[in-house]
């Protein structure tokens, strides 16, 4: 069975800087693994073991400068690869640097026909830099094959895939059949850290990087962000002063309550 997984080098938001006028500053974030890709990872090489198979890591680069990037992109795909991946094939072109998801998506299933077609293909639910959870679905719609979103939980079956999705009010258990794009969430499971021997066992596994022309396109749906901006948050800086503990605890709970936090 060929698994593949898609890992995002996602700007790190935890490491998010801006200028003083609230702009973000794209470039000077380092690049890491989305935390749902990690889940995704570690499910892959769990039913990988369970049934046998390959676990095939699949990414673009689409955060630039390209030269700059590509020791954290690479970086990234090598934790794929520690978590369990077998093989990772990415693609890096300046044509895919803030590409949006459909653009993306439509890269990234050309590669997967490319390398023979996917059994299985799992995702996260959302990359942690943009969270537009939109690259499983547009993915499937490339691939004419159907797509489970917010997975949580997932069995195999033969040619059949059985999974439990998590939706606004309830959950919604799923049949279909292979192959398929599976979305999944941060609770199907909990990855472990790779150990050292897994991290250097990591730079052993092939990793192979193709173009867009490679993979057979030249011409990719536009998309265009005008621009990002870091969420501005005022604080009212209020100073509570009082003769004794008692005098500024009251003055405290009068204000809170002024600002509708509690009830009298």
């Amino acid at each position: 069975m060929n698994i593949f997984v898609l890992v995002k080098a996602s700007l790190d938001v935890n490491l998010v800087r801006g200028d003083a006028e609230g702009n973000l500053l794209k470039d000077a974030i380092p690049l890491a693994i989305s935390e749902y890709d990690r889940n995704a990872v570690y499910e892959a090489v769990r039913i990988k073991n369970e049934v046998g198979g390959k676990v095939i890591v699949v990414s673009a680069l689409t955060w630039g400068p390209i030269q700059k990037r590509m020791r954290d992109f690479e970086n990234v795909i090598r934790e794929a690869l520690a978590l369990g991946g077998d093989e990772a094939h990415v693609i890096v072109d300046e044509k895919l640097v803030e590409a949006g998801p459909k653009a993306t998506s439509l890269a990234l299933s050309k590669l997967i026909e490319k390398l023979g077609g996917a059994d299985l293909i799992i995702c996260g639910e959302a990359s942690m830099d943009m969270m537009a959870s939109q690259v499983a679905n547009y993915l499937a719609h490339s691939l004419g094959v159907n797509s489970v979103t917010y997975v949580r939980e997932l069995s195999l079956d033969g040619n059949t895939i059985k999974c439990k999705r998590d939706l606004e009010n309830y959950v919604e258990i799923v049949k279909t059949g292979l192959p398929v794009v599976v979305s999944v969430t941060g609770e199907i499971n909990k990855p472990r850290l790779p150990t050292l021997l897994q991290i250097r066992r990591a730079f052993a596994k092939p990793l192979q990087k193709y173009s867009l022309a490679d993979v057979g396109l030249d011409i990719l749906p536009s998309y265009s962000a005008n621009k990002y901006e870091l969420v501005k948050v005022s604080r009212k800086n209020i100073i509570i002063e009082g003769a004794s503990m008692e005098e500024i605890a009251n003055k405290l709970v009068d204000k809170l309550i002024e600002e509708g936090v509690l009830e009298r």
